[in-house]
């Protein structure tokens, strides 16, 4: 097991990683004692831990004694190769010492002055690795540092005090640096996300209609691209308007590419001229073909407003009614009596269509159950959808209108939950202003 080396003796085997294995039971036990060991260390955070890399280590003693920041000597592993260093190699090791000196590992190019260095940067990237060369060699110490290491010291030179200064500037630096590469892992991303999202969520095919479009999209899983919701509107050569709004049961990535595949296959059927049942037919076909599990299922809400804008058809599979809102009128809820059941739940289901007058002006909204299955406050209730009716209409009193009312509507049903939403929350808004 590990122990401190003190000055002017001779390194113990174990230590040095020179002893041989007396049988491959043996080796485990040792290796799981070491392991063991580390994570003890690193729980209590305690011992400075070093390994030292050198050819030579006990016949010219490289490392002077060293404290840690509690006063305890620090804890020093030696290895004479690469091979030795990988076994010793744990996470309480804070810091790499690595004689430049030391003879290229097998496979390399011998006229590689850093080719040691490279195979150790590769053997522990997250370690910060200390480069150690012959007193006067300023230019291979630079080199080094140019090729990963965090600083570079003379063999010949050290003492305590330098050593350990170094040691602490190597180990914050290599945090630096971790951090740094972090951040810009985190914006690059962030910048791939946004192309996808770009890509993955749908624009609207509203060419030559007189409709006002609006959506918003919240996914529930935390830093998540996307969720189990899914959207969609166009219009078709005879004028006529189709809408879409869905929900896949789940919240992983798998749901969220099932939603994709729904919404797609939904826009190609729609522009093909499948329409009502029909539609909601092949694309319960869709989901029984693609999902993962046979318990997947999806809720689904489809409108076709018809090219005057006066009236819609409107097909649910057990998915929540939109909501009508028009001038002079309270907002209400559209019939839901002839609600289907969802899609991947009864095969050979039918899906009637219900006719729906809408009038000369009027606001349609989608949406998922995201928005009503929000808490109100600490307790259990929650916003429900007489809840929402009654949001929407004194938002709507209060002028609010396409992407401010939306904006507004997921807002509120945010602050009343007392935090972000856990599930998905997709609305769409259709308008038609005279």
């Amino acid at each position: 097991m590990p122990v401190p080396i003190p000055r002017q003796r001779a390194i113990p085997a174990a230590e040095s990683g020179q002893a041989q294995a007396a049988s491959a039971v043996g080796g485990h036990l040792k290796e799981e004692a070491h392991r063991k060991e580390a994570a003890a260390n690193t729980a209590n955070g305690a011992t400075l831990t070093l390994l030292l890399i050198e050819d030579d280590p006990a016949g010219s003693p490289i490392v002077p004694e060293l404290l840690d920041s509690t006063g305890n000597p620090a804890r020093v592993r030696t290895a004479r190769n690469l091979t030795e260093a990988a076994r010793l190699l744990t996470d309480d090791v804070h810091c790499i010492l690595l004689d430049l000196a030391l003879p290229a590992p097998g496979g390399h190019d011998d006229a590689d002055e850093l080719a040691v260095l490279k195979h150790v940067l590769e053997l522990a990237p997250r370690h910060a690795v200390l480069a150690l060369t012959a007193s006067g060699d300023a230019e291979r110490g630079a080199e080094a540092v140019r090729v990963g290491a965090q600083d570079y010291l003379f063999r010949d030179e050290l003492d305590g005090r330098l050593l350990s200064r170094a040691i602490r500037y190597a180990v914050e630096r290599k945090r630096s640096d971790t951090a740094e590469r972090k951040l810009a892992e985190g914006r690059l991303r962030a910048q791939e996300n946004r192309r996808l999202e770009r890509g993955l969520l749908p624009t609207p095919l509203l060419e030559g209609s007189s409709l006002r479009f609006a959506a918003r999209y919240r996914p529930g899983r935390s830093r998540a691209l996307l969720g189990g919701d899914f959207y969609d509107t166009v219009r078709t050569p005879d004028g006529t308007v189709h809408a879409m709004i869905g929900d896949v049961c789940g919240h992983g990535p798998d749901e969220a590419a099932l939603g994709v595949e729904l919404r797609i296959a939904w826009r190609a059927l729609t522009l093909a001229g499948l329409c009502g049942d029909e539609l909601l037919g092949t694309l319960q076909e869709v989901l029984e073909h693609e999902r993962g599990d046979d318990e997947i299922f999806a809720t689904l809400c489809t409108v076709d407003i018809a090219p005057d804008g006066r009236r819609a058809g409107l097909c649910l599979a057990g998915h929540p009614s939109p909501l009508l809102a028009r001038p002079g009128r309270p907002a209400q809820l559209l019939p839901y009596e002839n609600n289907g059941p969802a899609l991947g739940l009864l095969p050979g289901a039918r899906w009637p269509r219900m006719q729906v007058e809408l009038g000369s002006e009027w606001s349609l909204m989608l949406y998922t159950d995201g928005l009503i299955e929000g808490r109100v406050g600490r307790g259990k209730e929650r916003l429900g959808q007489d809840g929402m009716v009654e949001m929407v209409r004194r938002q709507l009193a209060e002028g609010l209108r396409g992407e401010n009312l939306l904006r507004a509507a997921v807002s509120e049903v945010r602050d009343l939950n007392g935090g972000e939403l856990t599930d998905d929350v997709a609305v769409v808004l259709l308008d038609r202003v005279p």
